[in-house]
């Protein structure tokens, strides 16, 4: 059912993770995005979002709906979580491998959801409910957001 979104994912891991694992010490902790991130903080908010989003996969198939499930991402709180989990000193190597194998979880996860379940919805924000279904489908389109933000780091002019 989601073949093409796990397909999409899995390049996109096999394509970033060398190319991350290769990157130097100052290439993930120097430069900095509009929002203050390095690149080793972009990654760790990836990290949460894999996270985060295998959880809500899971509690909206078997959880009393709409789903009331805290939005990490709002408000400020992923900086908070980028923050209290510090990946500004984490192992750069064991980060990109929690990383990719997030990612792969995640991938199996949302091959596994019972389409039954799919319109489930979870309360993201104020007024603002959002559907398994649209959940899953936006997720790549994070992914890559992120990607670009990392590209955008390394482009010679950053360094």
């Amino acid at each position: 059912m989601f073949d093409r979104i796990a397909n999409e994912l899995n390049t996109l891991l096999v394509e970033w993770e060398n190319k991350l694992i290769l990157l130097s010490e100052e290439q993930v902790s120097v430069p900095r995005n509009g929002q203050g991130r390095n690149i080793r903080q972009i990654v760790g908010h990836m990290v949460d979002s894999a996270s985060n989003n295998t959880h809500r996969i899971v509690h909206l198939q078997y959880n009393e709906i709409p789903l009331i499930f805290p939005n990490y991402a709002t408000h400020g709180n992923n900086d908070r979580w980028i923050s209290i989990q510090n990946y500004e000193n984490e192992n750069w190597e064991n980060l990109v491998n929690l990383w990719k194998y997030l990612h792969l979880h995640i991938i199996h996860v949302i091959q596994q959801i019972n389409p039954e379940k799919l319109q489930n919805e979870w309360v993201a924000d104020k007024d603002q409910k959002v559907s398994l279904r649209d959940m899953v489908d936006d997720f790549p389109r994070h992914f890559r957001l992120h990607l670009s933000e990392i590209e955008e780091l390394l482009k010679p002019d950053k360094k």
